[in-house]
């Protein structure tokens, strides 16, 4: 028998990537299996970043890129946080890597040591407590609950911190909530912070362009905290280039050269065609690109009728999120219930419940640190999400 490290043996499997792979699997025995575990959009990537990847193509670059991307790549996400969100960085203070995930791993191998403390707000993403425990830091989460849209309060976040509290990490817009702080709400955070010198924040901003009230707000734009941020953003939401793998950080610049000598020894640079794609990209300006505005007013319009389709199904409770594509609801009234085989006692056994008889990938709230609730997402046509809904309806009144 081979004998794994202790460190693969700790780590969890991603569980939406495990329910989204048990969906593909029922689907491939030919059960009509609709998927809403998955967080990618829809939509295919607009034409003018292919045809630049086509053209990059044409002009062979194919050779190895630098490490932390192109140097008019950079300069390209340099501008789009200036225009974009009034923030100046230069070339220098940005890595690009495969994917914002890589760029999240970087940043947190390189800010902690074992014992390190990370707080998390919960609920979160699901690979945010994982990657803390490869770096051998400790997870210290707070909950936000359905009643405050799922935000912590500064509050909240003061009353755990200790003198081994390195990293403060958060997403806005959130997964898997879809809740987005505020300017005021960010301003709090950055008042409590600015009384901590030694505390570090990543915020990840992956979800920028998926918002439904407006301006992206970053809590880097604060001058008392901004040489403390880390921002993680990436092409995957915002523009539908989930399969080109690209992401980025932008912060101190002795970060994203430690960051850049972490990724040298472990993957490189990124694929050199999709980095060319990625400047027509980020030089594109989302307040006026059809692709991005449509996408989101479709998102807009899913979230609403899922909310209103879901609100006639007796015991979920939800709030009404601001960004992203995924709905929160409460479930734990079903918990306790059965259909006369099996028992519901927690959201993963509802999720393994609906799959398995209503053919519908959903994922437990487990996976985000949230007990009480599953997450579905709406990144799916009218058509399917209607008929998702219709059979978890179905579902749900048969458990007694």
């Amino acid at each position: 028998m081979i004998k794994l490290s202790d460190r693969i043996n700790q780590l969890a499997e991603s569980e939406t990537l495990a329910m989204t792979r048990r969906s593909r699997e029922l689907r491939s025995q030919g059960f009509d299996v609709i998927n809403l575990s998955i967080g990618e959009p829809d939509f295919n990537t607009p034409e003018h970043v292919k045809a630049a990847a086509k053209d990059a193509i044409d002009k062979n670059c194919t050779h190895y890129p630098p490490v932390p991307g192109y140097p008019e790549l950079r300069q390209s996400i340099a501008r789009k946080m200036l225009r974009d969100n009034n923030l100046v960085y230069s070339p220098e203070q940005i890595v690009v890597s495969t994917g914002a995930k890589q760029s999240l791993a970087n940043v947190i191998m390189c800010m902690t040591n074992p014992g390190d403390e990370v707080i998390i707000p919960a609920p979160y993403w699901v690979s945010y407590k994982e990657m803390i425990k490869l770096s051998g830091a400790v997870g210290v989460f707070i909950e936000g609950k359905i009643d405050q849209d799922f935000k912590v309060t500064p509050e909240q976040i003061e009353a755990v911190i200790t003198p081994k509290s390195k990293l403060f990490l958060f997403s806005s817009p959130c997964n898997p909530t879809g809740s987005v702080y505020t300017r005021e709400e960010l301003k709090a955070f950055a008042d409590l912070f600015a009384k901590y010198p030694d505390l570090y924040i990543i915020s990840d901003e992956i979800y920028e362009h998926i918002s439904f009230v407006g301006h992206h707000e970053s809590i880097a734009q604060f001058a008392s905290i901004h040489d403390r941020v880390i921002i993680i953003n990436g092409l995957s939401k915002g523009f539908a280039m989930t399969g080109w793998r690209l992401g980025f950080m932008a912060g101190p610049l002795e970060i994203a050269k430690a960051c850049d000598k972490l990724q040298g020894q472990v993957t490189s640079g990124t694929c050199s065609i999709t980095q060319k794609a990625a400047i027509a990209a980020f030089d594109t300006d989302p307040s006026t690109s059809p692709d991005i505005q449509n996408m989101v007013a479709a998102f807009s319009y899913r979230r609403d009728l899922a909310l209103a389709l879901l609100k006639e199904i007796p015991g979920l409770r939800t709030n009404t999120p601001d960004g992203a594509f995924y709905l929160f609801p409460e479930v734990i009234k079903y918990y306790g219930k059965s259909d006369g085989e099996r028992i519901i006692h927690s959201g993963s056994d509802l999720c393994d419940y609906l799959m398995d008889t209503a053919y519908v990938a959903i994922v437990p709230g487990s996976a985000f640190g949230s007990l009480d609730c599953i997450r579905i997402s709406y990144a799916t046509s009218e058509d399917q999400l209607r008929e998702a809904i219709r059979r978890i309806a179905e579902a749900l009144a048969r458990l007694k």
